[in-house]
């Protein structure tokens, strides 16, 4: 990959390693008396491994200048292989997690296996490892498809990859050594959150820059998504990190919001951070990625349109109903259930849309089982979002809130539609990166798909279960007008739906090692006669020399 960059790109990538490696330095020395001092050293040692890289390869020959006649996919074969990595770890760190619930004694008596520092560990290596990674991996991707432009240079996509995933692998590490801000999905420190904004306008810059490039006179629907998922992830996290560090050398820093206004900002953070990274991204990848599998167009290019700019809308207003029957406002709770409400009608169009570009086209559904993992995504997405509208009502959310029920709707989005998406475009994208005809096993692609079927009904079955009987149990009364359960005995009532909870993610987790050892084989596989080629990536056309 480094032999396709030109020698002046390996100069500045290893300029850019150099300032990341003395950045790191720095950081390590100002905080030489704080845990800080552990992430400094891991910059550091990052940076190096990147300059040790561009070094061995630093006076290889020029690439062919007929390079720039192909689109750039370099950057995307090596996120998909990242997203594969962080998948297998997220996902057993989230099955650690369960399995703790049913037996405490798993924490070894370490303070880095904790519950407290494990869970965002979990939620970081799925949401923003899994996840984030097989976004920037497939946005690059139809952009450059969808625009018929090559990316703009051959520097900035690997600056955004890299710089992603030290962004990770600080939060990550972070957790484990007790440095979080404790704030949910946004819990790495001021210094990973600086680092975050540098990489993300990197991100938007090098988007809206192919864009400007395009062949096409339109701008293709998936890329409305990926745009609004960069750009408002962007806004998201520079207010609600907003904080004030306790001194350079201390890895410690305080909200700039106190009280029910830094719960509110969290909550507008944490709502829309599901909306547009969650759900806009992968709504993206879907628009992109399915009508593709089905050699079908989309059912309405119209609707998905009006249903983006629903979604781009209602959404930003109705993070409030996380906090009913709280010191806040009782109108803005009211405001954020009404918004919710009326959410589900964008969301359900894009559901729809999904699911009548499969008319017609019901039988490649039977026969493949990637195109099979799209639709239950498209499924999973109507479902979640239905109940995500009928949680945020007050009368629902006094019986939900605080109890599994949540859990369950949260994992049948994360497991049911965003993971199921990304499988099924990362089983679409992957031969055709590697000019392969066809995934190494489709019969592993058919146990992968069995087994996050199964896991994701057992999972989220079993937290439904527990969460309306915690809920029930909790606002049950005597004839005295006590409460006729203790809390102990509604989580000793928990413990089967605990073990079933384990027992479905560890489903999830079997199918994602089956699917990466399937792609891994992919890789090593012999690529297609480059005759063939052309059939094989129908939607792939030639670029004109220069672009």
């Amino acid at each position: 990959m480094i032999a396709q960059l030109t020698i002046t790109e390996r100069h500045i990538g290893l300029v850019l390693a150099g300032l990341v490696t003395l950045m790191g330095a720095a950081l390590g020395i100002a905080g030489r008396n704080d845990v800080l001092a552990y992430q400094g050293l891991l910059i550091v040692v990052f940076g190096a491994l990147v300059m040790i890289a561009l070094l061995r390869n630093l006076d290889a020959p020029e690439p062919y200048e007929s390079r720039l006649a192909e689109y750039y996919d370099d950057p995307i074969r090596f996120g998909i292989v990242l997203t594969m990595l962080w998948a297998i770890f997220g996902m057993f760190v989230g099955v650690w997690v369960a399995a703790l619930l049913a037996w405490p004694e798993l924490t070894f008596d370490a303070a880095w296996a904790s519950f407290g520092r494990l869970r965002p560990a979990h939620t970081t290596g799925v949401i923003f490892g899994f996840g984030g990674n097989a976004l920037i991996a497939t946005s690059l991707h139809v952009v450059q498809r969808t625009s018929r432009a090559r990316l703009p240079d051959q520097v900035s996509p690997w600056f955004v990859l890299l710089g992603y995933n030290l962004f990770c692998l600080l939060a990550v590490s972070g957790y484990f050594a007790g440095i979080t801000q404790s704030k949910e999905y946004a819990e790495p420190e001021w210094y990973a959150d600086l680092w975050l904004v540098v990489v993300w306008v990197a991100y938007f810059a090098l988007y809206i820059r192919t864009l400007a490039r395009r062949k096409e006179p339109h701008i293709y629907v998936a890329n409305w998504y990926f745009m609004a998922f960069i750009l408002v992830v962007a806004i998201l996290h520079i207010v609600n990190n907003l904080a004030v560090p306790v001194g350079i050398g201390n890895a410690k820093a305080y909200s700039a919001f106190s009280g029910v206004q830094d719960a509110m900002t969290q909550w507008w953070y944490g709502h829309n951070a599901v909306a547009f990274f969650l759900t806009a991204g992968f709504l993206g990848m879907m628009y992109y990625y399915l009508p593709k599998r089905a050699e079908r167009p989309i059912y309405s290019y119209r609707l998905s349109i009006i249903s983006f700019w629903g979604i781009t809308f209602l959404y930003m207003w109705a993070g409030s109903h996380h906090l009913h029957y709280t010191a806040l406002p009782h109108w803005v709770q009211t405001l954020g259930m009404t918004f919710s409400v009326v959410l589900l009608v964008p969301s359900w169009a894009s559901a729809a849309n999904a699911l009548l570009t499969l008319n017609g086209a019901w039988h490649k559904v039977r026969d493949d089982a990637t195109l099979r993992f799209m639709m239950v995504a498209a499924v999973f997405y109507g479902l979640s979002t239905f109940e995500g509208s009928f949680l945020a009502i007050r009368a629902v959310n006094s019986l939900s809130h605080y109890t599994d029920w949540t859990v369950g709707h949260v994992h049948a989005g994360a497991l049911g539609w965003v993971a199921m998406i990304t499988f099924g475009a990362l089983y679409t994208l992957t031969p055709a990166m590697w000019k392969r005809a066809r995934m190494y096993s489709n019969t592993l692609v058919e146990v992968h798909f069995w087994c996050a079927v199964i896991g994701t009904l057992i999972y989220v079955f079993a937290m439904w279960n527990s969460g309306i009987i915690q809920g029930l149990m909790w606002r049950t009364y005597n004839e005295s007008g006590m409460l006729t359960y203790s809390f102990i005995e509604s989580l000793v009532a928990m413990h089967p739906y605990y073990i079933a909870r384990t027992v479905g993610g560890f489903f999830f987790l079997i199918g994602a090692v089956v699917g990466t050892y399937n792609i891994f084989m992919t890789i090593r596989h012999e690529p297609l006669p480059l005759r063939q080629r052309t059939d094989a990536f129908g939607g792939d056309r030639p670029l004109v020399p220069g672009e």
